[in-house]
């Protein structure tokens, strides 16, 4: 192959320290030297974006994403989403390829052997507290859900997640706000994926919040899609307003405590061996302490987590990609975290193809090798 590699773009005040452009990489005729190459370039930036995959096909893009993870096959979610999860309406399967999702905005008469259907981008104003007024919808809008690819109960989190751009709507840009006491914007182009680095973040944290980090764990909500299904968000979606919304043991599925997931906050590059503070704060439920202490204060819990994540979130660290149609972005999903943003029209239609498996193994800690 005849390779370009060049750094995302992003504006001259970024402190985006993450994420490659890849030109030439042929994922359907890629030998096995290529994907070492495309793997540590991958755990070398977190994020990869390889240009004109628009051919690329479900199957093709299923191979290339369970290859980072061959034990991997069933989708992150497992095989069916209960109805009073969050993410239901959120997702449509593919029936030849099901580890692989359509997701966007839009009435999309055929595609991939699914007819008629109505992708459904998820909008802030389902989940947010205090959303966008649908005056200023157009022109405004808040990041959804600062998140990692994961169901948290059961099956562990997807090492990879690949996004397929099929249809994309061009043309405007929407001002996204923070709202969060603070008077922080950041102009986005439309229907734009945003992330930020968990090793920046580790990075960003003092010598003593690194040390709570490194030897505190979180424990996950059983299934914490429906735990959380009636909490709000705040409004820059870095994890839910604490009002006792949540659902109490026995009004959520069965479940098994073996099935309960716990893990590090410091997760480990398999690669360069950085740290990165990993933690999804919408679905924690308690954090476990050095000494064996064990903290379940939703109240404290979340304020504890926002306090540290939120320095994240500033504009100067963010990658907010700005899809055009054929692009295939890999993204780390032990390393970065993202979020969903933005509202679309009833005419501007969004297509794109999501892939991720659960991971056949628990995210490295600091501890591991």
């Amino acid at each position: 192959m005849t390779l370009c590699c060049k750094p995302v773009s992003k504006p001259e005040e970024s402190r985006v320290d993450f994420g490659t452009e890849l030109h030439g990489f042929n994922v359907e005729t890629m030998n096995n030297d290529d994907f070492s190459f495309l793997r540590r370039t991958l755990y070398e930036n977190q994020v990869v974006v390889l240009k004109g995959q628009a051919g690329l096909t479900p199957q093709a893009q299923y191979e290339l994403t369970r290859r980072f993870d061959p034990s991997a096959g069933v989708y992150s979610h497992g095989k069916s989403i209960d109805k009073r999860s969050v993410l239901h309406a959120d997702l449509t399967t593919i029936p030849h390829q099901p580890q692989v999702q359509v997701i966007g905005s839009g009435l999309v008469k055929e595609y991939e052997g699914l007819k008629d259907i109505r992708l459904k981008h998820p909008h802030h104003k389902t989940f947010h507290k205090n959303p966008i007024s649908p005056e200023e919808d157009h022109d405004l809008t808040h990041f959804y859900r600062w998140h990692i690819d994961s169901a948290m109960y059961n099956l562990d989190p997807p090492l990879v997640t690949t996004l397929l751009a099929v249809q994309v709507p061009k043309g405007r840009r929407q001002i996204c706000r923070y709202d969060d006491g603070t008077d922080t914007t950041l102009d986005v182009p439309l229907g734009t994926t945003a992330f930020f680095s968990g090793y920046r973040l580790y990075d960003l944290l003092s010598e003593e919040e690194q040390h709570f980090v490194c030897t505190s764990k979180v424990e996950y909500a059983p299934h914490p899609y429906i735990w959380m299904s009636k909490a709000k968000s705040r409004s820059n979606g870095l994890g839910v307003i604490s009002e006792g919304l949540e659902l109490a043991e026995n009004e959520l599925p069965s479940f098994e405590t073996s099935k309960i997931k716990t893990y590090p906050l410091a997760w480990k590059n398999p690669v360069t061996g950085k740290l990165a503070m990993m933690v999804y704060p919408t679905c924690v439920r308690k954090i476990h302490l050095e000494n064996g202490e064990i903290l379940d204060d939703l109240v404290d819990i979340r304020e504890r987590l926002y306090k540290l994540q939120r320095r994240a979130i500033d504009p100067c660290y963010l990658y907010t990609h700005d899809w055009e149609e054929g692009d295939l972005v890999l993204f780390n999903n032990h390393g970065v975290m993202h979020s969903i943003v933005g509202s679309f029209e009833e005419d501007e239609v969004r297509v794109f193809r999501q892939c991720n498996m659960a991971a056949s193994r628990p995210p490295l800690g600091p501890d591991d090798e």
